[in-house]
């Protein structure tokens, strides 16, 4: 029987069984989920249930880089209270789980999930990990970064907050101020061209009808929606953002007196 990646998290999720053992119950019990659990348990599996319908909100952003910082990941691992995540060992747990994800490279979760974790695989460590914590586990999500010059890593305290920089050049100073701007202003996109064309024009209409509903000419309207739309990017996109350090020049004038430029960022804040 064909049963999806989809299930097979569900029922793990449900559960805290591994990944193999969840497939092979939903194939013995032919897709249905409830019996799926019965098999699991008639087998002898250590099943979290009871722990299946709690939400882990909480948690830390780990980020892991290699030596010649060219490529670095970012990742979310989750657990249900604060207190659990100040823990040393959940948070050794989750730096464990972003060297993982830089050392192998999977390419989706259901990868990693499989990917072996000592002796046993990241799905099957997630399940021991809830029980030897009392709290459902959990990894959210993971993304990696590649530059041809440099990728620069940034975890706010606190660890709820994570960047990650590719830079065309090797310019830690540099990198570390646009992660931290990234962290603090949090824009949506690099440069305008990457907004989308929905966004540009949801911001031009409502300042279209602003203008309108201020009386404004009908002929200047267009001119005050496109000054609208610049302020606009000047607020929510990176390069355009006034430098926080020195907001007398933008985040571009910064970079090109550094001589770098700015490929990509990626930023994951806990619960995203």
């Amino acid at each position: 029987m064909n049963i999806s990646a989809k299930e097979v998290n569900k029922l793990r999720q449900a559960t805290g069984a591994g990944m193999m053992d969840c497939k092979k119950a939903l194939v013995e019990a032919e897709g249905n989920f409830d019996e799926a659990i019965a098999i699991l348990r008639k087998k002898g599996q250590k099943v979290s249930e009871k722990r299946a319908d709690r939400e882990a909100k909480e948690g830390v952003i780990a980020t892991a880089i290699t030596a010649d910082k060219k490529m670095a990941v970012i990742t979310e691992v989750n657990c249900e209270t604060d207190f659990v995540a100040r823990n040393e060992e959940f948070q050794a747990f989750a730096q464990a789980v972003a060297d993982l994800v830089l050392a192998t490279q999977p390419d989706h979760m259901e990868a990693l999930l499989a990917t072996p974790m000592g002796d046993i695989t990241l799905a099957e460590k997630l399940n021991e990990m809830t029980g030897k914590i009392g709290e459902k586990i959990d990894v959210r999500r993971f993304e990696k970064a590649v530059a041809t010059g440099a990728v620069v890593s940034y975890i706010h305290p606190g660890a709820r907050l994570g960047v990650l920089v590719e830079l065309t050049a090797e310019n830690d100073d540099a990198g570390r101020d646009v992660a931290m701007q990234v962290a603090a202003l949090d824009p949506i996109a690099l440069n305008a061209d990457q907004v989308s064309e929905e966004i540009k024009q949801r911001e031009m209409t409502i300042a279209r009808d602003r203008a309108i509903n201020e009386g404004k000419p009908e002929n200047i309207v267009d001119r005050i929606a496109q000054g609208a739309l610049n302020s606009f990017f000047k607020e929510r996109v990176l390069l355009d953002q006034p430098f926080v350090k020195d907001p007398k020049q933008t985040v571009s004038q910064m970079l090109k007196k550094a001589d770098v430029d700015v490929v990509k960022f990626v930023r994951f804040v806990l619960g995203g």
